[in-house]
């Protein structure tokens, strides 16, 4: 086979379980693959090929085995991010404060992985904490978009975008506290599902808001993202193994969130114009589409800052008054804010966030999904960041931390710069089936999980 890095993880099991491919070769080819490019994208934290190897020959001996029934995962390669447990491996969270942390044990979803067969590839990139950004004061320098070096890749799961964009591993898991999962998929053009809140274990996951964290799978399509979800809550979610995943969505509602993107904040002209194509495609595979209205960004960037940097500062109050010295420069900025928020402040935006939760209650009460924007722009040069700009304000993933409905993030197409372009898309609680059946829907009809950056 040619290419073997893009094989998605559906056919990667397909391939194996009919001898075409084996998990030893597989593998080789990925970590060929990585030590060609991971020196410029910065991907793992933590890669040790010589044990992988040794993974992988034992997936080839258990497939050989006549007795074996092989888990659903079996030998296909899995990226972790670097604040989630792997036992006898650092968990650093990219944090100079937590070098030589070595996990005891596996975070729960790990252990669903192990049981199902997945060979844990390795830990990737995140920014410190899952709260700085693409620093150049921490442990290692900051992942690099596959798309285009100069680039920042989105994050704070930022390897976990970057290699999936990369074809360093089919499949990863990141995390999402103001929108972590969604973000670098936007900016990588890959799958990014927020699942709702608390479908997914966080048992062994370094907490950094613990009313707003989301652990949620990642892929390169939709299919691959629902097979892993399944794996992560161990109960079914694939399209496959539901309701049929038809090409069509004849008789379903869909409310297109437009002024997140059109009043709120104005998006890019070329983000604005793939949303209107993304509610076109969807009236063509039969779907209603009406416009609607939800309270402004700013209602729930307040809401989520609030909570977040309360619920932060609670976590990392004795570190920090103790080694401020220890965290990056941006840590060093943000924690702090969490330390002049009082109770009233906290209990006020507990409040306003029930009445948010019910705004897009009743949406949902009337259309079977949302649509609206993700980014507001493409991804932007990583360098800007480090000058001040902002490199994750510009977007309309928060609401649905604060909400917790589950949310997913889907290319929308390539930018004039050929950077990728998003949508979200977001649904009841609960009910990632009916979501996922219609992101698989709008991938097939666009064919964009079809593209890769054209120099890997």
């Amino acid at each position: 086979m040619n290419d073997l890095h893009w094989l998605d993880a559906a056919s990667l099991v397909d391939a194996y379980q009919r001898r075409q491919l084996a998990p030893s070769e597989y593998v080789d080819s990925l970590l060929d693959h990585i030590d060609r490019y991971d020196d410029a994208l910065h991907v793992f934290i933590d890669l040790h090929p010589d044990d992988i190897r040794k993974e992988a020959k034992r997936a080839d001996r258990a497939l050989r085995a006549t007795r074996c029934t092989p888990g659903r995962l079996h030998g296909v390669p899995v990226g972790i991010k670097d604040n989630i447990n792997v036992r006898g491996v650092p968990t650093t969270c990219c944090s100079h404060l937590m070098t030589g942390n070595i996990a005891n044990r596996d975070a729960l979803i790990v252990e669903r992985l192990r049981r199902e067969g997945a060979i844990i590839l390795g830990k990737v990139a995140t920014w410190e904490f899952a709260l700085g950004g693409p620093s150049f004061d921490l442990p290692v320098p900051p992942a690099r978009n596959p798309w285009r070096y100069s680039h920042q890749p989105g994050g704070s799961s930022s390897g976990c975008g970057a290699g999936l964009a990369a074809g360093f591993f089919p499949l990863a898991i990141g995390t999402d506290t103001g929108g972590s999962v969604r973000h670098p998929a936007a900016s990588c053009g890959v799958v990014g599902l927020k699942p709702t809140y608390d479908l997914v274990s966080r048992d062994g996951v370094f907490p950094l808001a613990y009313s707003l964290d989301h652990v949620g799978p990642m892929a390169r399509s939709v299919a691959d993202a629902s097979l892993l979800l399944d794996v992560l809550a161990g109960t079914p979610h694939c399209p496959r193994t539901g309701p049929p995943a038809a090409d069509r969505l004849d008789g379903w509602k869909i409310g297109f969130i437009k002024n997140f993107h059109e009043t709120d904040m104005i998006a890019a002209p070329e983000v604005g114009a793939a949303l209107d194509q993304a509610a076109m495609a969807f009236a063509v595979l039969g779907a209603t589409v009406h416009d609607i209205r939800v309270p402004p960004l700013d209602d729930f960037a307040a809401v989520n800052r609030v909570i977040l940097y309360s619920e932060a500062w609670s976590i990392h109050k004795k570190q920090f008054t103790s080694h401020p010295d220890k965290y990056g420069q941006i840590c060093r900025r943000r924690i702090p804010a969490g330390a002049f928020l009082s109770a009233e402040h906290y209990v006020t935006a507990q409040r306003r966030r029930t009445v948010l939760h019910a705004k897009i209650e009743a949406q949902l009460a009337q259309f079977d999904f949302l649509l609206c924007a993700n980014s507001l722009d493409p991804a932007g040069p990583i360098d800007q960041f480090s000058s001040g700009s902002p490199v994750n304000s510009r977007q309309a993933r928060t609401p649905f931390n604060v909400t917790g409905h589950p949310a997913i993030s889907l290319m929308s197409g390539l930018s004039s710069d050929g950077l990728p372009l998003s949508l979200q898309l977001v649904g009841r609680f609960f009910n990632e089936r009916m979501l996922l059946q219609a992101a698989q829907a709008y991938q097939r009809h666009t064919g964009f999980d079809t593209l890769h950056p054209p120099h890997l």
